[in-house]
């Protein structure tokens, strides 16, 4: 590292909350699958700032969108119409097959949003009593980091001292149909969220028919099915939705991330009238979301996806990576698991090394990829990677498991 750089990382250290303990590297242009830092040094990006960078970084299409809209009006609020707005309404409900959609900014918020439309509707439509309305979560799970959300966390970092906490929110095993077919026997329960993929916690991939059968319970008790798709959505898995994969169809659909590629913060929820029609003027809402801005982004972005095919080209790649990945004989890897171009390697630690030093060889090597839990390594790079560059980055990844054993 260089004294600039060490300079740099200890003004932000300095200056900034401790809420993040980043790989030392400072990061200053980004294009395509490649991030460059203060000293120009260039990195394959594998982490796609947590599946918001889909479309690669500064992808022409978005950035044009961006610019063409800021300098044509910013924000107006949703005290009134905007044409943005009346056009990114239509495309996304088409996009995705959903009557309505409520824009929001962040995928927090977004999770929010559809925990409150989902009480709304449990009382409103289902006739549960008043303030007994309950959601049920699975354990390991990451939705955010607001009140509410760390309520529904078993994560000890995500909640510790930060109570008390959100009350009406039960958690069952990830992947247990039978856990959610008792838990949905209380008439109180409005909904069932489920990341399709667990991204944070590991890059768990539920057994095949999981997402199906958890669908079928709830729709038999009348419990709302809520796909938080923040991460897995907009093409990461191989399909344009994770759920997708089992041809579900949720009731609450939650998006965030690469819904605009990574170049502004955009989210929403999608669900039919049945379901939105709960919400109505003064229940909710944002003064940024569904700003004009957002809306000419997150269109431009959803476009890039559907013609350049990113979902399809995940499917192929993905299939490829962890193909790849299985072939380094090196006894630090004792898993490798994924769908599309979410994947992840457990590493098993040898002569004292870690993952994080498995990720600080990459980073000297030029790959970037972040640790989660310790012991995982999350892959993710830009959907518009080729299969050379991903050649290039196995080898990378490769030599530096390697270079310890």
């Amino acid at each position: 590292m260089t004294d600039s750089a060490r300079q740099k990382i200890e003004q932000e250290l300095k200056y900034s909350a401790h809420n993040y303990n980043p790989l030392p590297v400072v990061l200053s242009k980004g294009s395509g699958v490649f991030v460059w830092d203060v000293n120009g040094k260039k990195y394959f990006d594998f982490l796609s700032a947590y599946s918001a960078v889909n479309q690669g970084h500064c992808h022409p299409r978005i950035i044009n969108a961006l610019t063409n809209q800021a300098n044509t009006l910013g924000l107006t609020s949703r005290a009134f119409h905007s044409n943005p707005f009346v056009e990114f309404s239509r495309y996304v409900t088409d996009y995705f097959g959903f009557d309505k959609v409520l824009p929001m900014n962040t995928g927090a918020e977004a999770v929010e949003t559809a925990l409150k439309i989902a009480r709304k509707w449990g009382y409103e439509k289902k006739g549960i009593p008043a303030d007994q309305g309950k959601i049920i979560v699975c354990g390991d799970n990451f939705h955010g980091r607001t009140i509410t959300i760390i309520s529904a966390s078993t994560d000890p970092d995500a909640r510790g001292n930060f109570g008390p906490y959100t009350p009406g929110i039960e958690s069952i095993k990830y992947n247990d149909v039978k856990a959610l077919e008792l838990a949905v026997q209380d008439f109180n329960v409005a909904a069932f969220i489920v990341e399709p993929i667990q991204g944070e916690a590991g890059v768990f991939v539920p057994d095949q028919g999981y997402l199906s059968e958890a669908k079928r319970i709830c729709s038999d008790a009348n419990v709302l099915f809520i796909a938080d798709e923040v991460q897995t959505g907009i093409g990461r898995t191989g399909k344009l939705l994770a759920c997708d994969h089992e041809n579900v169809k949720p009731d609450i659909l939650i998006l965030g991330k690469a819904i605009s590629g990574g170049v502004y913060p955009v989210s929403c929820v999608l669900a039919n009238n049945s379901v939105m029609e709960v919400i109505t003027p003064g229940t909710h809402g944002s003064t940024y979301g569904g700003n004009p801005i957002a809306c000419e982004v997150a269109t431009a972005a959803l476009e890039v996806v559907r013609d350049e095919k990113l979902a399809e080209k995940a499917q192929e790649l993905g299939e490829y990576f962890r193909t790849s990945l299985k072939k380094i004989d090196s006894e630090m890897i004792s898993e490798v698991r994924g769908k599309g171009l979410l994947n992840a390697v457990v590493i098993q630690p040898k002569y004292g090394k870690e993952a994080w030093d498995v990720c600080l060889k990459m980073a000297e090597n030029g790959l970037l990829a972040k640790p989660t839990h310790g012991d995982i390594i999350r892959f993710a790079p830009p959907l518009v990677i080729t299969k050379i560059q991903l050649e290039q980055s196995l080898e990378i990844i490769k030599n530096s498991i390697l270079y310890f054993g």
